[in-house]
């Protein structure tokens, strides 16, 4: 009989072969440095996409140690060199194979625009996993697929974050009561977990410091079935975003942009937005370019951190009068000013196939209605 598989999370074996099949996850040389591949990287990016001039921005790389969890916790944080006065902070989990180092379009664009992006490396199931004798990397991937690495990867947001408020001066720069979480792929599952969602049975990880939840290219929960109950305790500010071809097909395991939509209808927050671009691929939403199309992905990348800042700008930055009405208002217009200018990049995807869900502008960006 075979052995079942852990059930907190996503399907991560299959997920992780995807990732290896399509590159979304970067295959680490061991003849190359990370700081190597992140110049690298940085400079392909750099040529293609704007990127903060020299001197806006703060970098810092820490090594953190969880004696209690015996674990390592490396983090990347990146924060705006200026600042009259503290800035929100927003916790970045990376996919599987990832690292501190990706995502970087996203986590210097939030430095930029007056935001701490504070990037988390899962050591469990980070760019480490591409290392070593191919022949083993099986072995690998099912480590990086247990429920005690979905559970840890969790734990990491919360030991970094409690690092970063006992730090003196770390904590004098950002702004406790402004805190969101962003996560890609796997990242985006650890993510709703530390944000609010809760998986019958299983340890609750919610961090209720988190006030806001971007999960992009976020894969269903395996062998739960309907995603109601574990996602109604969302309850924070959430912005879900994916592409058409948003996809992760292999052998034996299959998950498209349904499955991304089924997510966002199932998440129980009052304020919540869908955003789905058009074509596409899962790994676009990384540091990598081409996938999806070279000019579409450098655009699709561009729309997605404007997005977040929108996103949470409307939260944070233009609450006229505090009211729950006004805020949600500027909300909306922060958004709908977003989709105004990135109109050709999203899908026609029609909000009828979303239950309880009404569309806005053509069904292009969709959001909840209020529940009658």
């Amino acid at each position: 009989m075979p052995r079942p598989r852990p059930i907190l999370l996503t399907a991560l074996l299959g997920l992780a072969g995807a990732l290896a099949i399509t590159g979304c996850a970067s295959r680490a040389s061991d003849t190359v440095s990370d700081a190597e591949r992140q110049a690298a990287r940085q400079a392909r990016l750099a040529q293609v996409l704007p990127m903060p001039v020299p001197g806006r921005i703060d970098t810092l790389d820490r090594e953190w140690r969880d004696a209690v969890r015996e674990r390592t916790v490396p983090v990347r944080l990146h924060l705006p060199r200026e600042s009259s006065a503290p800035v929100p902070l927003v916790l970045v989990s990376h996919g599987i194979g990832g690292s501190r180092f990706g995502y970087s379009y996203l986590g210097r664009h939030l430095a930029d625009q007056g935001y701490a992006a504070l990037h988390v490396q899962h050591v469990g199931s980070d760019n480490r996993l591409w290392r070593g004798n191919p022949l083993e990397l099986l072995g690998r991937l099912n480590g990086a697929a247990t429920e005690a690495e979905a559970i840890a990867r969790a734990q990491d947001l919360r030991f970094a974050l409690d690092r970063v408020l006992a730090d003196a001066t770390l904590a004098a720069r950002v702004d406790a009561s402004r805190i969101a979480v962003v996560g890609h792929s796997y990242g985006a599952n650890t993510a709703l977990l530390t944000a609010g969602a809760r998986v019958p049975g299983k340890p609750v990880l919610v961090d209720e410091r988190l006030k806001a939840v971007v999960a992009i290219s976020a894969p269903p929960f395996h062998g739960l079935g309907d995603p109601g109950p574990i996602l109604a305790p969302v309850t924070v500010p959430a912005l879900h975003v994916t592409a058409e071809d948003d996809d992760i097909r292999i052998p034996g395991f299959t998950s498209g942009v349904e499955d991304r939509l089924k997510l966002f209808a199932a998440t129980g927050s009052e304020h919540k937005r869908l955003v789905v671009f058009r074509d596409g691929s899962h790994s676009m939403f990384t540091d990598r370019l081409g996938t999806g199309g070279s000019e579409h992905n450098v655009a699709v990348k561009q729309a997605t951190r404007e997005l977040v800042v929108a996103f949470l700008d409307g939260l944070w930055r233009e609450r006229s009068t505090g009211t729950s009405a006004d805020a949600h208002d500027a909300h909306r217009n922060e958004l709908d000013h977003w989709r105004e200018r990135h109109a050709g990049l999203l899908s026609p995807l029609q909000a009828e196939a979303l239950p309880r869900v009404a569309s806005t502008s053509a069904a292009r960006t969709i959001e909840p209605t209020t529940p009658q």
